[in-house]
């Protein structure tokens, strides 16, 4: 069941410049009851007594109101030696921006010793700005908002939704991708859908979304908000990762595309496997404790060169071979690709998956068919 639309911060902090912002007041007027208090300094300091992982799980509790310089950062398609990509740009308006609370999540890893609980960054006029100047420069420019946050799980705090989807609608160029394993689209249904925002589901199995993907919306309820938001006319993407191997897997992941599919025509299907830092699984273990079990039985190895571990080569393509032929079985045409796979397993893949449906590279209809590109163009 989706937790998102009943999330509510426990402490709530501001940053003194923002304290009479509109923005500021409108957000605090949600949340009465939560203590707020005024701070002259973005970078809270966190308890040394309290482990990094409980302060994971703690501090999707507070509420940080303040901005930033940088809503846009580049991602340049390169993240390991043997890793094929595609380059564009993150949008961050929320910097740890997703109330969930999934074991194998990277962004907990990363924000946990500076800045581990939920900012909302207000200056959005700034955020227009940046993107503006990148459409200025580029024939095409693909912004992804669900790199570094998920996408629609707090839209009716922020309500950036009904913010961006005009502004994006004056900057033909500039594509958004919206990325979200929630539920929570009463914004995008409020908002006449545009051809530069395209919206996508991160989808699992049952399996993987009890075990591993804490207060996130069921498959049922992710598939649904996917078909209506189709309904209303808006562009729709699945992502299936990270992909994890568990005994029945095959049959997991073959309903799950089963389900997919008979819901919703998608313009294209991502696949990727987990991934993790070295010492996630120890923050894990600690963050979660015995809910941690699942992701700790991953046997994963490293090796594609950008410091993550893998499953062995032979697991993935093994995963991909058989996602793969279940989605041409039920749909021919629909674009496939991989996530951050290496050179050697995207060859194996090559007459069936193409870079050009990768899920966060977003481009304008009448570009969707551009030339071929080889693997590290």
């Amino acid at each position: 069941m989706d937790t998102a639309l009943s999330y509510s911060p426990e402490q709530i902090y501001v940053w003194q410049p923002v304290a009479q912002h509109p923005e500021t007041l409108r957000i605090l007027n949600l949340f009465p009851s939560a203590p707020v208090q005024y701070v002259t300094n973005q970078r809270l300091a966190l308890s040394q007594a309290t482990p990094p992982g409980l302060q994971i799980r703690e501090a999707k509790q507070i509420l940080l109101i303040g901005k930033t310089s940088a809503f846009v950062h580049a991602f340049t398609g390169r993240p390991g030696q043997s890793l094929c990509c595609r380059p564009y740009h993150k949008l961050v308006p929320l910097s740890n921006g997703c109330p969930y609370f999934c074991t194998y999540c990277y962004l907990a890893f990363i924000y946990r010793s500076y800045s581990p609980w939920i900012k909302i960054n207000i200056n959005y006029e700034t955020m227009f700005s940046q993107i503006r100047r990148l459409a200025g420069r580029e024939k095409t420019v693909s912004f992804n908002m669900g790199e570094m946050l998920d996408s629609l799980a707090l839209d009716h705090i922020t309500q950036l939704t009904p913010r961006l989807v005009p502004f994006m609608a004056d900057v033909p160029n500039a594509c958004l991708m919206l990325l979200t394993k929630s539920s929570n689209i009463a914004g995008l249904l409020s908002q006449k859908p545009i051809p530069n925002v395209v919206v996508s589901w991160s989808l699992n199995p049952d399996f993987v979304i009890r075990n591993f993907e804490f207060g996130t919306a069921s498959l049922d309820e992710r598939l649904d908000a996917a078909k209506r938001c189709q309904q209303h006319g808006w562009r729709i993407r699945f992502r299936i990762d990270p992909g994890i191997l568990y005994p029945d897997w095959k049959n997991g992941y073959a309903e799950l595309v089963q389900k997919a599919l008979a819901a919703v025509e998608p313009e294209n299907i991502t696949l990727g496997m987990l991934r993790l830092l070295p010492g996630h699984k120890k923050l894990a273990r600690q963050a979660y404790g015995p809910d941690a079990d699942a992701l700790l039985q991953a046997d994963l190895v490293e090796g594609a060169g950008d410091e993550k571990w893998r499953y062995k080569t032979q697991d993935r393509i093994a995963f991909y071979r058989s996602l793969v032929d279940t989605i041409q079985s039920y749909n021919r045409t629909v674009g496939i690709s991989l996530c951050r796979e290496t050179d050697a397993v995207w060859q194996t893949f090559k007459d069936t998956c193409s870079l050009h449906h990768c899920n966060c590279i977003s481009q304008p209809p009448q570009q969707h068919n551009p030339p071929q590109l080889s693997l590290f163009d």
